[in-house]
């Protein structure tokens, strides 16, 4: 996704910012918590990719979703279930054997490409008479994609980039809120660029280094896909290694993260060390990947991620947390196969 493409969609983002920070107002109790966190910043997200890739609101942060909408989210949480479920069985053998696994699998897939094939249709009648008027118009009338490839591109980048924005959200504030001085700092930098009344906006992102600098450092130390796995397509040597065609190769972010050779004081939530050029080797932090299969979604998703913690780390708002390592807790739980999420609440009330 082209840059000039992705900064366009800042207002259609904060529309359902605004939305989403109205619900978290009307759900959280008099102590500033609310029941199930995870889920409502799943809702968040997406919302705010449906409303980007289909122009369409599927109602989510309402208290009424219609029957559609949730149909589309049963069927990408049981995409998801199952696909869990066949990483740790060959897919070759659910699929020999018909399993119900398999069958729930693919029915899941058939109901996704349903719903996204009639949203896609329905947005590229309504801007055909000026393609270039609407980004994923753009994006097909240039000629690159067929309309099924089209269709296959959008739902996937919209599911793979459900879970990962919201859980990458939670990690983040919930750093922020084991560290005051940092959370302190960020909101000096807010109010200076956007004022008492301003909403954020992609331009204003740009005098905002200290906010992006707290997102790197939040993927860095708890990245919300601790590692990316690539099949290579020819026989290669790496290192002392001959790798035969076909093997498949892992980064793991987090141990890169982690790594004092990489990161002094690694343990440190520290996003300052992102503000002096060239002090971080380039390959040492790759959380969306690199090169010509680097996630396509890598630019809506840090807008996304970057104006959230605009609205949601306002100077009027306060974000507070308990280390769960004080009450002798891991400070993660396993989401699924290639994610975690906090195991601690994120306290979000105002000042």
């Amino acid at each position: 996704m082209k840059p000039r493409e992705v900064v366009k969609l800042d207002t259609a983002i904060n529309e359902v910012l605004e939305d989403f920070m109205y619900r978290i107002d009307e759900i959280c109790d008099h102590n500033g918590q609310m029941e199930d966190i995870y889920s409502e910043f799943n809702k968040w997200s997406f919302e705010s990719i449906c409303l980007v890739l289909y122009g369409k609101r599927f109602g989510l942060l309402q208290q009424d979703v219609e029957e559609e909408s949730l149909n589309f989210i049963k069927a990408v949480k049981t995409m998801m279930a199952t696909f869990g479920m066949m990483m740790v069985t060959p897919v070759e053998l659910h699929k020999g054997l018909n399993t119900k696994v398999w069958q729930a699998h693919t029915k899941a897939w058939d109901d996704i490409f349903k719903t996204a094939k009639h949203s896609i249709d329905s947005r590229l009648q309504k801007h055909s008479a000026d393609p270039q008027g609407d980004f994923l118009c753009d994006i097909y009338s240039g000629g690159q994609l067929s309309r099924k490839e089209l269709y296959a591109a959008i739902a996937e980048l919209q599911i793979a980039g459900v879970e990962t924005t919201a859980n990458s959200l939670l990690w983040a504030l919930y750093n922020l809120s084991r560290n005051p001085y940092v959370q302190q700092k960020l909101f000096q930098e807010i109010q200076r660029v956007l004022g008492a009344q301003q909403s954020p906006s992609a331009e204003s992102l740009r005098s905002m280094p200290y906010l992006k600098a707290c997102l790197k450092e939040s993927m860095r130390l708890t990245p919300s896909v601790p590692f990316t796995t690539r099949t290579i397509d020819t026989e290669m040597v790496l290192g002392n290694y001959m790798l035969p065609k076909g093997t498949v190769l892992m980064i793991n972010s987090h141990a890169l993260g982690c790594s004092e050779d990489y990161f002094r004081g690694w343990a440190e939530f520290r996003p300052e060390r992102w503000l002096h050029r060239g002090s971080i080797h380039p390959f040492s932090h790759v959380p969306f990947g690199i090169g010509r299969r680097m996630c396509v979604g890598r630019r809506l998703a840090e807008l996304q991620l970057h104006l959230a913690l605009c609205w949601v780390s306002a100077p009027k708002r306060e974000l507070g947390g308990l280390s769960s390592r004080e009450h002798g807790h891991s400070p993660a739980r396993s989401l699924w196969a290639q994610q975690a999420q906090p195991s601690q609440g994120i306290f979000l009330g105002k000042q």
